[in-house]
């Protein structure tokens, strides 16, 4: 059955079997193909176009039955910039009669445009009558890319063409000429006049290349020119063989300057030369491997701790050949996470040696990208830490001997250290602790003042009794009578039932004060009348009760200032001042820092169920170094942040968790807290200058016996004022 189609006039008319043949033909050929009226419009696209362009399936167009519709109504599918351009060709198409070309850009349907080359063609009678237009449209962005590709390249790389036969050479391109420093609008060269610009050391060599064509072989190789103005440039002559039918016609080709290039082979042979020649000289085993950790180089200090070549060493496939056997499965854990996420890092593990015996090594991971972000080269430095491991493994050993003494002792339970600024008051603790006197324990926050009450009383004969503890700055201060003394039944309103008070719990015992300058005037009246009389009342009640209990009081306030301020009662402060103890702040003890952080460390990381085996110098350096203005309470935080976030073996700290804030000061004229440090600093420098006959450094020196740095000690020196020469021992003794 025929199929409806146009007349040249657009009616609806009977298509004839050769249009469907010919339509049907279109639909299977691998390009864009269309018909159109005479007057452009368009009547039928094949079924590759209408998918392009997401026609309907029963859209009129896929049928040869469309519409009919001006060529205009299409113009919207094309590309801005390529639609006046495609306008003018069809109009001129139509208005002659004759075939046109044109390229293009049109829409697909799910959006971007695609180049094609639109050819038209006129399809007539036997008497000339245009009856149709048929035209093919083929896609050509591949070609369009290449193009300009090759444009820019060309552009950029300084890269010039030519054809050759062997006659010579036909053709010359623009930027070949320039390459060479002649004149572009010259002929191209005699095979004569082209050999006169090679360099004379290869000319021989490109002449050869020259006979070698005869043979049609392709060829690539790179030689030297000189210019007319004399200068030597390198270029790199590429050639193909070009045929027609099957016959050998000329030699087509590129010339591409790479002077530039050859400049920096050579300069990076060198450098690299050199650098293997560092890197051979460095104490450190370095290797460089692959993205996949494949083996590219080793220096000579690596190959000869592993007693291989370099061949070997390449050709050890086993990942972790020559980690300890303990080690691999972490540094395979931490590789991964390196490998994802490509930050660089240390971890410590043990390599074998050539010997077979191992040693300790800090290695350095540390990755090289491009721009895209993948990996390119893996470098590896491993320095040998064998003797830092042994001597903390022995400095672990005498902490644990150390901690073991004073566990044994029982004397101060966790007040940790052996600097002599803390044996001065372990010396003080002892001497007081038997006693029943009265103590006042001064210092800073943190400085561990509840600590010597606890050691005090655990060193005296009330250690079987209770030891009470009392925070008077956390309790309310209109409470704080009623904590102390007890209250009876209705004193007050909420007091519901009479109450003991920490006085009567502490009852043939201790009871320690924390924070006594924080007592209201009333209160303090009570306290003196205990400390006086042994004897005091419960609030709301009548009747005096016996006590037997030890005081001892800490504060970190300025009693004296208070006293004079009329803040605290002066007859209180010496029934409470009959043995003062002063604790030192920790920048005061810095020679303790080390004992404290392995003693915290071990408590915590035992809690956590975690294994740290050494602590990095780095950290050790910034834990000594910083002022610690909340002395121990603040080491302590520190230590247990940190080992909750350690996630190796080595503990480290974020020096961003030190806050490096100023040290508290009285609100009087005066900072209490500096002038107090700087005493104690200033008598323990002149104690150690005393001891060690005025010498600073040195094993015997006074840095040493402080366990800080000579340059430290130097500048404390200056800012104290101290004369160190008074305490050098006379010449000739």
């Amino acid at each position: 059955m025929d199929v409806a189609g146009l007349d040249v006039n657009g009616a609806l008319h009977e298509r004839s079997p050769l249009e469907a043949q010919l339509q049907a033909t279109l639909n299977i050929v691998p390009a864009y193909a269309w018909f159109a009226l005479p007057s452009g419009a368009l009547t039928f696209v094949n079924e590759r176009t209408a998918d392009y362009l997401g026609l309907p399936k029963d859209h009129p167009l896929r049928f040869g039955t469309g519409t009919g519709a001006d060529w205009d109504s299409h113009i919207p599918l094309l590309h801005p910039d390529d639609r006046e351009e495609t306008r003018r060709v069809w109009s001129d198409c139509l208005r002659t009669g004759c075939a046109g070309e044109v390229s293009f850009r049109v829409r697909r349907a799910e959006g971007g445009y695609r180049w094609f080359l639109s050819r038209a063609e006129p399809v007539r009678a036997a008497n000339g009558t245009l009856l149709y237009w048929i035209g093919v449209n083929l896609d050509i962005e591949e070609r369009k890319q290449a193009e300009f590709h090759l444009a820019e390249g060309q552009r950029l790389a300084h890269t010039g063409s030519w054809a050759f036969t062997p006659a010579g050479f036909e053709y010359w391109s623009s930027e070949l000429f320039r390459i060479h420093g002649l004149d572009p609008r010259g002929n191209a060269p005699t095979k004569q006049e082209y050999l006169a610009l090679v360099h004379p050391e290869d000319r021989d060599f490109v002449e050869q290349q020259i006979q070698d064509m005869s043979t049609h072989r392709a060829f690539d190789f790179t030689k030297r020119i000189v210019r007319p103005d004399g200068q030597i440039r390198n270029v790199r002559c590429v050639g193909v063989l070009a045929t027609q039918g099957g016959t050998f016609r000329r030699f087509v080709g590129t010339g591409m300057d790479v002077t530039e290039q050859e400049q920096l082979i050579e300069a990076l042979r060198k450098s690299e030369e050199e650098l293997r020649q560092m890197l051979d000289f460095a104490p450190q085993l370095i290797a460089v491997y692959g993205p996949n950790r494949e083996r590219l180089y080793a220096n000579r200090v690596a190959l000869d701790y592993a007693g291989l070549s370099i061949d070997e060493w390449r050709q050890t496939e086993a990942r972790g050949a020559f980690i300890h056997p303990d080690d691999r499965e972490q540094e395979l854990a931490y590789f991964a996470r390196a490998q994802s996420n490509g930050s660089a890092g240390q971890m410590e593990l043990r390599l074998r040696g050539g010997d077979g015996s191992y040693r300790w090594f800090l290695a350095r991971y540390n990755s090289v990208r491009d721009n895209s972000g993948q990996i390119l080269r893996w470098h590896v430095s491993c320095t040998d830490i064998e003797d830092r491991k042994r001597a903390e493994d022995r400095l672990r050993q005498e902490n644990v001997a150390l901690r073991e003494e004073i566990d044994k002792a029982s004397m101060f339970e966790e007040i940790v250290g052996t600097s002599p600024a803390l044996q001065t008051v372990l010396s003080r603790i002892s001497k007081v602790a038997p006693t029943d006197s009265t103590v006042l324990i001064t210092g800073e926050t943190g400085t561990g003042k509840e600590l010597v009450a606890r050691a005090i009383h655990r060193r005296s004969n009330r250690a079987s009794r209770a030891f009470v503890s009392v925070n008077c700055a956390a309790i309310p201060r209109d409470l704080i009578a009623s904590e102390l003394f007890g209250h009876e039944k209705g004193a007050f309103t909420g007091a519901l039932q009479r109450r003991v008070g920490r006085f009567e719990l502490a009852e043939g015992g201790t009871i320690f004060l924390d924070e006594v300058g924080e007592l209201l005037p009333d209160t303090q009246v009570a306290l003196l009348r205990v400390l006086q009389e042994r004897e005091f009342e419960r609030v709301g009640g009548g009747q005096s009760i016996r006590v037997d209990v030890r005081v001892v009081a800490a504060t970190n306030r300025d009693l004296k200032a208070a006293v004079a301020k009329g803040a605290f009662r002066e007859d209180l402060y010496y029934r409470l001042n009959v043995f003062p103890l002063e604790m030192p702040p920790l920048r005061a003890r810095r020679a303790d820092i080390p004992l404290l952080v392995e003693y915290f460390i071990d408590r915590y990381a035992r809690k956590a169920g975690k294994n740290i085996r050494s602590v990095d110098k780095k950290t050790l350096q910034l834990l000594q170094s910083y002022p610690w203005p909340g002395n121990i309470r603040e080491l302590q935080n520190v230590i247990e942040r940190s080992v909750i976030v350690c996630e190796t073996e080595i503990f480290m700290v974020d020096e961003s968790w030190l806050s490096q804030r100023p040290l508290d000061t009285r609100s009087g004229d005066k900072p209490f807290l500096s002038e107090k440090v700087a005493a104690t600093e200033k008598e323990i420098i002149e104690e150690a200058l005393r001891e060690s006959h005025g010498r600073i450094f040195g094993p015997s020196g006074a840095a040493a016996r402080l366990g800080i740095a000579r340059s430290t000690l130097e500048s404390k020196i200056r800012s104290l004022n101290i004369n160190k020469n008074r305490f050098k021992a006379p010449s000739g003794t």
